[in-house]
């Protein structure tokens, strides 16, 4: 593996014994490969095995970019070979749903795109607040003859109800902070300039309560969930949809656009999914 594949990409900073921040630094457009995937396994390992960390705080170092899609410039073999999670699930729904199982609050600070995986990141976490001015939150995938793998079908109705979730997930539309507020797929869309000030003073407060119960009203709550499996169906239409030439053709035709690189596919993600709609119609 060259210098690039083994950079640390995920750092964790200890504010202290009980509150941590994990930011995601992977530029310039903090796509997740599988090395992405293999940091998240360790970093979900280490929150686990922690007896005094309460809560957890997702940031991104990358400029315009929470967390976005996963990497096609990567080798789906290396992905799809790696072993199954604790859970008996893949490495990423396995992450997702020992996240939101975690005796410790998590929140995602959302600054930026969260565009596939950053919007399955946010809906794993307990808590998500973003930008006013700068955020979009995006399920692309159906736009390119995808299906998402890390488990929105299955998150999005029980937070945002059956109709909408369909309208997020069907439409690959980006999603404005305000709206995603309206909508309560994040907790609340803050002016860029508190963001950071609400999220530490939450964080630090939560952290300095009685982690038991902590766990144990997260346990209870959790039983709103939808079961673990159906994020391990998500994954496997996923990889299904990988492989169908719908799904080739798509992403041939977005890379060719500038998908992946620096620009404005990636900054218009949806605007961009909508012409190549557009373009393919007879």
């Amino acid at each position: 593996m060259d210098a690039k594949t083994t950079a640390t990409q995920i750092r964790m900073n200890r504010q202290s014994p009980t509150y941590w921040r994990v930011i995601i630094d992977n530029p310039p457009l903090n796509v997740m490969g599988p090395e992405m995937v293999r940091q998240f396994q360790d970093l979900i390992d280490s929150i686990e095995a922690d007896d005094d960390l309460r809560v957890v705080v997702f940031d991104s170092a990358v400029d315009g970019f929470f967390l976005n899609h996963s990497d096609f410039m990567a080798r789906l073999e290396d992905l799809t070979s790696m072993p199954p999670g604790p859970t008996g699930l893949p490495p990423w729904p396995d992450f997702l749903v020992r996240l939101t199982r975690a005796p410790v609050a998590s929140i995602a600070l959302i600054r930026g795109r969260a565009t596939g995986n950053g919007s399955e990141l946010l809906l794993s976490c307990d808590m998500a607040f973003a930008s006013k001015a700068n955020t979009v939150i995006s399920q692309w995938e159906v736009g390119v003859g995808m299906v998402a793998g890390g488990g929105p079908m299955a998150r999005l109705p029980n937070l945002i109800g059956r109709n909408r979730a369909m309208e997020v997930l069907l439409s690959s539309h980006d999603i404005s902070a305000d709206q995603a507020e309206a909508y309560g797929y994040i907790n609340r869309a803050l002016p860029d300039t508190e963001l950071d000030a609400h999220v530490d003073a939450l964080a630090t407060r939560i952290s300095r309560f009685d982690k038991w119960a902590i766990a144990q009203t997260k346990r209870l709550v959790n039983t709103s969930l939808p079961p673990d499996v159906e994020l391990g169906a998500g994954w496997e239409a996923c990889i299904a949809s990988l492989g169908r030439p719908a799904a080739q053709t798509g992403i041939k035709a977005l890379t060719a656009k500038g998908f992946q690189r620096p620009g404005d596919v990636e900054i218009r993600l949806g605007f961009h999914l909508g012409e190549l709609a557009r373009q393919a119609a007879p």
